[in-house]
């Protein structure tokens, strides 16, 4: 490392010190590793598949798990009981962002209201993306899903081999077409090849104690040329695809409206209900605009993607649940149409898989980080101010005691008697987002499903690869990249697919 840098960390860990060593009488921190003076925990900070380390740390310490990193004080929590108590019971005290300087102070990611720390700004934000996709107005976008839904039938015809791309496209293609009104190309759309790499940083950068400079934010001023300062070069490269990835399409819209076009679109009704350019409002609330449709974008196109690429993977591994799933379709629907909304509330299997879906591999394997306001006792420990706190989603969902056999696909533990039980405790209470990507999975699932039969891969023998659930690490989960086969399930079924 370089020595001006070193110099730059042990100079800015001083003021740590005070705050993360002095004592308070009869309280300590909840138990957790054993770290040392200045740095920490550093040597147990994991590197990858954070939620997998720290549900090996529940184990060991309970199911609240305190550390520090050079003075940063960090609370992971693994029980719904402790998360409800803390973020919800408590909610004043842990409302509060922790601003995280590589991905908000040098990528950029202020756009997302995600990151934003509790406030009227955040809840400008929070309002405007309220209004366009709030329950009661979500289903106007079904018929976008549906007709995407069916394009995915039809790319999967043609090259199966590439189903992981079709996913993907399909949900870009929707989402850009909801919330932009563009209709994107069928192969590497400049738009989404952005998004992707966007999303890829932000990923990556969104982990609290990634980077160094999340606890250490001095290290912002270290000149990028440098060394040791390629954080600062590769924040600048995911910075630049932050705002193409904003920017770009939402000026596309303002500039098609300004040709007097007209677009049906969730950027293009915030832009015609802004304030007259020459109003003092205009400028915060196109800003506020903007990033809404990003959020939206950002928030239907990468994690709904993903958690349907894990169920293909699902399907490739659990035939059996497959088979159940496509008889229940056929008991309803017969074989002649395909499903619709209209059929869901027939289809208690499909919404058990898609229940099951989000359990089983989590699209957010850690909730978004929320930071203490004021010290707090909880437990007869002390939470100190300032400390960032995380529900790892992960081992809620995985609880064995909630969801027996927690690593096996079992739809069937969503169901009594042939329908959803209620007594279940549901995914949406810790899979972020579940509610607006409810929708969209449906159509996508069960629409595959009625046409297609997903099988695991074969070696040159012809024998069977058996699969495993691996995934990607950073702040989303994706599944590793797998291969399976995909064939319409009878003539009758590629009748369907080719009837749209």
């Amino acid at each position: 490392m370089n020595l001006q840098i070193f110099l730059c960390i042990i100079s800015a860990a001083f003021p740590f010190l005070f705050r993360a060593f002095r004592k308070r009488p009869g309280l300590s921190p909840p138990p957790g590793p054993k770290g040392y003076p200045i740095i920490g925990n550093i040597f147990d900070m994991p590197r990858g598949f954070v939620w997998l380390e720290y549900d090996k740390w529940f184990k060991l310490y309970g199911d609240m798990v305190y550390f520090r990193f050079f003075g940063q004080g960090f609370l992971i929590l693994g029980s719904l009981a402790k998360t409800d108590d803390i973020m919800n019971k408590r909610s004043t005290n842990y409302s509060d962002r922790p601003f995280l300087p590589m991905v908000l102070g040098l990528m950029g990611w202020e756009v997302n209201f995600g990151f934003l720390p509790y406030g009227s700004w955040w809840r400008r934000h929070r309002r405007a993306f309220h209004q366009h996709f709030h329950g009661g107005v979500v289903h106007k976008y079904y018929p976008v899903q549906l007709a995407e839904g069916h394009a995915l039938l039809r790319r999967l015809l043609v090259t199966p081999e590439n189903f992981m791309h079709h996913i993907r496209q399909a949900f870009g293609a929707m989402i850009m077409d909801i919330t932009y009104g563009i209709k994107v190309s069928d192969s590497d759309d400049p738009y989404l090849t952005i998004a992707e790499e966007a999303l890829h940083g932000m990923s990556q950068a969104g982990v609290p104690g990634r980077f160094l400079i999340d606890v250490l934010p001095i290290l912002k001023y270290v000149p990028s040329w440098m060394p040791g300062a390629g954080f600062k070069r590769q924040a600048a490269r995911w910075g630049e695809l932050t705002t193409e990835m904003v920017q770009g399409p939402f000026n596309h819209v303002k500039e098609t409206l300004q040709r007097g076009s007209v677009v049906t679109s969730v950027a293009a009704q915030s832009i015609e209900a802004l304030p007259d350019e020459k109003d003092t409002r205009r400028v915060e609330e196109e800003e506020i605009a903007r990033n809404m449709a990003a959020a939206a974008y950002i928030g239907g196109f990468d994690t709904t993607a993903s958690a349907v690429q894990f169920f293909f993977l699902a399907m490739a591994m659990y035939p059996d649940v497959q088979q159940k799933a496509q008889a229940e379709i056929e008991s309803i629907l017969g074989p002649n149409r395909l499903p619709d909304h209209n059929d869901r509330e027939s289809l208690p299997y499909i919404n058990a898989i898609i229940k099951e879906t989000m359990r089983w591999q989590p699209v957010s394997p850690m909730a978004s980080p929320h930071m203490c306001t004021n010290d707090d006792e909880y437990g007869g420990y002390l939470i100190p101010k300032g400390t960032i706190v995380l529900g790892n989603v992960w081992s809620i969902l995985h609880d064995p005691n909630v969801y027996p056999s927690p690593e096996e696909f079992k739809p069937e533990r969503w169901l009594k008697d042939g329908k959803l039980n209620p007594d279940v405790q549901d995914t949406s209470i810790a899979a972020f987002g579940y509610g607006r990507r409810d929708i969209s999975l449906y159509t996508m699932i069960s629409l595959v499903l009625a046409v297609y039969n997903i099988n695991p891969p074969v070696d040159d023998q012809g024998n069977v690869i058996h699969l495993k659930p691996e995934a990607t690490s950073g702040m989303l989960s994706a599944p590793a990249p797998f291969k399976c086969r995909i064939k319409p399930r009878s003539s009758a079924a590629e009748t369907l697919i080719h009837g749209w």
